[in-house]
Order: C-alpha cells, then sequence, then structure tokens
C-alpha cells in the first residue's frame, strides 16, 4: 500500500490533505481514484490508513479510517555523519542507510575531502537529498522521514559529538576497537526501553588522517574499524548503521 508524509499541520483530526508532488504522483502516476486506500503520516506522531475522498488539481483530499501504531522506528537512533564524497555518492548513502534505519544524516567537511563545496549550491543539493530521503522512506515504510542537515565543517562536526551518547569514529587504520566489540556491550547495558542516540562517523574516498583520529578521540569519540576489507566511503557507513542496528535487535539479532 502507497505510503505518504505530510506536515503536521495537514492532518486534520478527520481528514488529511495531501499537495505536491504527491497529489500528482496519486492522481497521475497511480491513477488513484475515491475510495483508494492510503497510508499517510506526519513523521511525528501520527500515521493512519485513509481512503481517498476527492481529487482536485494539486490536492487530494482523504479520510482517516483508522489511526496506526508507529512501530517500524529502530530504539537506537543512529545519525550517519559522512564526509562529503564524490559525485551523487552521498545520495546512494541516503538512500539505504534510511532503508537500513538511520535517523539522521550529518554531511561534513574534512582534511581529504575532495569535493569543492560551494555554498551557494548548497540550498539545491540539500533539497535533493531531502527528497531522496523523503521517498527512501516511503519505500521502506518509515514512520518518520529522517533529517538531512545541511554540511559543517570539521570542528563543528566535533563539536556535535556532546550530543551524543556514542560516537563511533569509522578509522580504516584502527586495528584493535572493532565496531561490534563497542558497540555490543553498551547496547547491552541500555535500560529497558532507553532510546540511545548515536553517531558513526564516515570519513570520505582518502580516509582520515591520524591527526583527525586523534582530534575524534579527544571530543569524545570511539576509534573503530568495520572489519579486515577496507570498504568504500558509501559503503562503510551503512555497514557501521546495520551493524548497531543488528546488535540492538533491529534486525533479527538478540
Amino acid at each position: 500500500m502507497q505510503r505518504y508524509f505530510v506536515s503536521p499541520e495537514q492532518f486534520g483530526a478527520e481528514q488529511v490533505s495531501i499537495g505536491g508532488e504527491d497529489a500528482r504522483h496519486i492522481a497521475k502516476v497511480m491513477r488513484g481514484k475515491a475510495g483508494d486506500k492510503l497510508i499517510v503520516s506526519d513523521g511525528v506522531s501520527r500515521e493512519a490508513l485513509t481512503e481517498i475522498a476527492s481529487i482536485e488539481t494539486g490536492e487530494v483530499v482523504v479520510n482517516i479510517v483508522e489511526l496506526l501504531e508507529m512501530t517500524h522506528e529502530p530504539r537506537i537512533q543512529v545519525t550517519v555523519a559522512q564526509s562529503l564524497p564524490k559525485g551523487d555518492k552521498l545520495e546512494t548513502v541516503i538512500q539505504k542507510c534510511t532503508e537500513i534505519g538511520a535517523v539522521a544524516f550529518v554531511p561534513f567537511l574534512s582534511e581529504r575531502t575532495i569535493v569543492q563545496y560551494d555554498e551557494r549550491k548548497e540550498s539545491k543539493r540539500l533539497e535533493r537529498w531531502r527528497k531522496i530521503c523523503k521517498e527512501a522512506a516511503e519505500q521502506a515504510h518509515r514512520n518518520i522521514v529522517p533529517d538531512v542537515h545541511s554540511p559543517l565543517s570539521w570542528k563543528q562536526l566535533l563539536q556535535s559529538f556532546s550530543g551524543y551518547d556514542a560516537v563511533y569514529f569509522c578509522y580504516e587504520k584502527e586495528e584493535g576497537l572493532q565496531l561490534r566489540s563497542a558497540a555490543a556491550p553498551w547496547i547491552a547495558g541500555l535500560p529497558a526501553g532507553f532510546r540511545g542516540k548515536v553517531m558513526v562517523v564516515v570519513g570520505p574516498e582518502g580516509g582520515f588522517s591520524p591527526e583527525e583520529c586523534e582530534a575524534a578521540e579527544a571530543a569524545g569519540a570511539v576509534s573503530v574499524g568495520l572489519g579486515r576489507r577496507i570498504l568504500r566511503c558509501e559503503t562503510a557507513g551503512m555497514v557501521a548503521a546495520a551493524c548497531i542496528l543488528y546488535e540492538s535487535g533491529e534486525m533479527g539479532g538478540a
């Protein structure tokens, strides 16, 4: 069944108004008609099984049939911080990590970032990233649309670490502690019902420098490896998010 996200103000007590591209998608692509069922979420606290009441130009109005439980979000809230990679790699990271269960994405600039960051073009890129995130959340039947933040500087990223319960710095030269060994005991020790906030930090194509690793650890991150094989930058975040969510029981784990 098709799923759509709307803003909370569009979600009324008995009806929901769907506009913009979603309305066009329902009318033109899905060829919706009165009586068809849809799932609509405000991305915050309400989700409902609905029935199309009317389709007008630019707006689809649906009647709320039944409010649904929002049970598709993981207990451990994983934020993927990704140093800006070349091309459309970040789009892949956002799409796939949204499917896996990440709740937010923080692009950032690091020492070996290759991309020439242009703040003037940033609004269009950010808009596209957020659209990809929304579509992936709909496809994966998420209850929320993950946040996609504007890119941070390296200094700003380090300062953000204090807002998380755990920060894992994925470092390809880390030969000791591995992510699973670090995350599993931490997750096992969490109180029942505690919604832990975790950030995984992934470098660009050239990885991180030793100085960046030292700075991250000084800011409170734990340096971890992701196994014996070197992963591409767009793969590392997916692996890290999946590992943490598996250990928390979201993917058939304990």
